[in-house]
């Protein structure tokens, strides 16, 4: 009899759902991004602009954002530092996800709070991998 303890083409599941919010402008990446985190086991909230941002947070309580640094009402680094503001709020990790891709951009953004910076497109694996790697972190 063989039993079959693990299958690596199915997305790894862990017992307590991770909340991610989302907050990216793009339809497209929107949709991509939110689906395959979807797939891969994440509750997942996503917004298309900042005006929502902090009562999103409060409400949906995300144990991880992403964030696109250009949103159409507001800076993503304004955000960022607002984040950093807030104690309660300074202690859920951010992962930039941007179309921006000068050096100075992500050490801004890394300066400003931001656990990692990913530039636009990206490897979905790689941000699962970013994902995890912080999550493992938070829970040590």
């Amino acid at each position: 009899m063989t039993v079959q303890l693990f299958n690596i083409n199915q997305p790894l599941q862990s017992h307590k759902v991770r909340r991610i919010l989302l907050v990216e402008d793009h339809y497209l990446n929107r949709m991509l991004l939110s689906d395959y985190l979807s797939y891969c086991g994440y509750e997942v909230q996503s917004l298309s602009e900042g005006s929502a941002f902090f009562s999103t947070i409060e409400k949906f309580e995300p144990d991880l954002m992403l964030l696109d640094l250009k949103l159409p009402d507001i800076d993503g680094y304004s955000l960022l530092k607002q984040v950093q503001q807030k104690p309660d709020l300074s202690k859920i990790p951010i992962i930039v996800v941007s179309a921006f891709a000068f050096k100075a951009d992500q050490e801004l953004a890394l300066s400003l709070g931001a656990r990692s910076y990913f530039v636009k497109p990206l490897k979905l694996k790689d941000l699962i991998l970013a994902i995890e790697e912080q999550f493992t972190c938070r829970h040590r």
